[in-house]
């Protein structure tokens, strides 16, 4: 099934947020049907930087093109603001949509762009994200690669106009909408209350960010069809490691560790090792090391 068939269920899509491949894998073991990789969370693991538009195109291609080559997920990826202008946005589009992305989000702010629960945003005049998401759809090879419209004009210029700017970039014909920060259950009301019906809206759950944190059913019953928690794998994945190292230091050895790890066969069957083995085997190839 395609991304774009799934969305036209009516059950709400729950992607999590990923980073790189393993994180990829985890996360379709655990039964999600679709990733959402975080330029947030590229930033934070690759750089230990925040989202404020320090990673790159190539970076995040590559990312998405090891993640794919994989799993099989869909995955929305997270393009920030196209990386420039209307003809960086199509370089972008096919770049991204060659390394195997089914959805790929687009934002109106300026630069340096950040993260959309952080304060100091600024946004594009709504003209040139038109450009920019008519760029973006005329570049895609394929209809079945989704175009995802995010604003985040609610911090700057408030919820009427962040609901106007959605309405128009709708209009430029993409295939869902996100409305970055919204910061209370009536504001997401409104929202859904607007679009739901029209197309599929995206609900980002950031733990601590502006909007308030709802389970996927309640986020369902609202209108939402997509909800992503797309930095929640790199804050757990960030305590997880604060407390192995800690105890490592501590103790000189994993051994207080032991049952919250997997051992040495557990990571190998987990990634695949012995099936990887088992086929170079019969293409001859080497089996040692």
């Amino acid at each position: 099934m395609t991304l774009k068939q799934r969305l036209a269920e009516p059950r709400l899509l729950l992607a999590p947020g990923v980073y790189d491949a393993l994180s990829a894998l985890l996360a379709a073991r655990a039964g999600f049907e679709a990733l959402y990789l975080s330029g947030a969370s590229i930033a934070y693991t690759r750089l230990a930087r925040p989202d404020i538009g320090l990673t790159t195109f190539s970076e995040v291609a590559d990312v998405l093109a090891r993640i794919t080559e994989r799993v099989a997920l869909p995955v929305i990826v997270d393009a920030d603001t196209g990386f420039g202008n209307a003809l960086n946005v199509q370089r972008t589009v096919r770049g991204f949509e060659r390394a195997g992305a089914a959805m790929i989000q687009l934002e109106d702010q300026g630069f340096p762009k950040r993260c959309g629960h952080l304060e100091g945003k600024t946004v594009v005049p709504v003209a040139e994200m038109c450009g920019k998401l008519r760029a973006a759809l005329d570049a895609r090879s394929s209809a079945q690669t989704l175009i995802l419209a995010r604003t985040d004009a609610l911090a700057v210029e408030g919820i009427d106009a962040a609901l106007e700017r959605a309405e128009r970039y709708l209009a430029c014909g993409v295939d869902a909408l996100f409305i970055e920060a919204l910061r209370t259950p009536e504001q997401m009301d409104a929202a859904c209350a607007r679009f739901a019906q029209r197309v599929p809206l995206l609900a980002n759950m950031v733990e601590g960010g502006r909007t308030p944190v709802q389970p996927a059913e309640e986020l369902q019953r609202r209108g939402f069809r997509i909800a992503i928690f797309p930095g929640g794998t790199v804050r757990a994945l960030a305590q997880a490691l604060q407390d192995y190292y800690a105890s490592l230091h501590a103790h000189g050895s994993t051994a207080p560790w032991r049952e919250r790890m997997l051992d040495f066969d557990g990571l190998n069957a987990l990634i695949g090792t012995p099936e990887m083995l088992a086929q170079g085997r019969r293409y001859g190839g080497e089996t040692n090391g």
